[in-house]
């Protein structure tokens, strides 16, 4: 049995992690049987025995009834496989990170602070999981983008699409294969605004290709003469009888 257990913890990490806890319990289990079968040729009764365990058992098992709730949850995980140690996942409070550890009672996620978040296998089990790794590591990024009225839409989409193409293939984690595209959505007060397409290898990945878009399609929008608008407020007013548009410019800062 142990020598079962040692191969095949080589090849799960949560039971490499747990090892020690499983072989303690199954020496303990063995020990009980034997200290059983030598009480039966010694002509001592183990029936009160058995039923004194039966009851002792069952008073550990409400005292432990936390702990073996995450046990049984990490059991849960370890076999259906929701979450695997390395997934980028994110939990329905709002933290996120790498899974580094999934133990019988707890699994630990590395966040990008580089803090250890301790997370309880039944809460794990319970709550509604992001896993940023399943099916796959490759992900969309999408980019909210705005430009005036004025604007020429069949040129605005071609150069922004030049520009994503050139930072998917120049920028580490842009998916190069991928064709990014663009989809317009709002005519809002002050601009057309639409949605860029990325695609990124994994999750992470997403803040140096925003970084470098942006900059780039400034630049390039600049370049070709095509306006991204602040937002602008128009205030229609009467004065004894007088009409006069003001314009009330709204610089927000970020």
């Amino acid at each position: 049995m142990t020598e079962v257990l040692r191969r095949y913890s080589k090849k799960v990490d949560s039971v490499a992690s747990s090892a020690g806890v499983i072989k303690t319990l199954y020496r303990v289990v063995v020990l009980v049987f034997i200290f059983l079968i030598v009480l039966d040729p010694l002509k001592i009764t183990i029936t009160p025995f058995i039923a004194s365990l039966g009851i002792g058992g069952l008073v550990v098992a409400l005292a432990l009834q936390d702990t073996l709730a995450n046990f049984f949850s990490g059991i849960y995980i370890l076999f259906d496989k929701p979450i695997r140690i390395g997934d980028y996942v994110k939990l329905d409070s709002g933290q996120g990170g790498y899974v580094s550890q999934i133990g019988w009672r707890n699994t630990r996620v590395r966040m990008l602070p580089n803090n250890i978040l301790i997370v309880p296998n039944t809460k794990l089990v319970s709550s509604q999981i992001i896993n940023f790794y399943l099916p796959e590591t490759e992900m969309a990024v999408l980019v909210e983008v705005g430009v005036s009225y004025q604007s020429d839409l069949e040129k605005v989409e071609r150069v922004t699409i030049e520009v994503g193409k050139k930072v998917l293939q120049g920028v580490p984690g842009g998916a190069k294969d991928f064709e990014p595209f663009i989809r317009y959505h709002t005519f809002s007060d002050s601009s057309i605004n639409f949605t860029v397409i990325l695609r990124v290898k994994e999750y992470v990945d997403q803040y140096l290709i925003k970084h470098e878009f942006i900059k780039q399609l400034h630049q390039r929008y600049q370049t070709e003469g095509i306006e991204i608008p602040f937002p602008i407020r128009t205030l229609y007013m009467k004065n004894g009888g007088s009409q006069k548009w003001i314009e009330d410019v709204l610089i927000l800062s970020i």
